[in-house]
């Protein structure tokens, strides 16, 4: 089990990894941030960038910010950071 900080551009043209800001990855989602929707799109798409399942990505903090810190189960930061790095 591991806890992801990152960055989310809600609103984008496309969905996808954008890189890097400082320390955090950055995610931008095409879903508007209204009624949790950027939210449970950024959690999507880092549950299928990763390939683990939906269940397994929880928004631990930041619902009502950009910076979003995730935990995602039965990954280590080590295979997370190598994950994103191939992509």
């Amino acid at each position: 089990m591991a806890k992801l900080t990152i960055r989310v551009q809600p609103g984008a043209r496309r969905n996808g990894l954008a890189g890097r800001v400082g320390d955090e990855w950055k995610l931008a989602v095409t879903a508007p941030p209204a009624d949790g929707r950027a939210n449970e799109a950024a959690a999507e798409l880092l549950a299928d960038l990763l390939g683990a399942p939906r269940s397994a990505v929880t928004l631990l903090h930041g619902a009502a910010s950009r910076r979003k810190t995730f935990e995602i189960r039965d990954l280590t930061a080590d295979e997370i950071e190598r994950r994103l790095n191939s992509l």
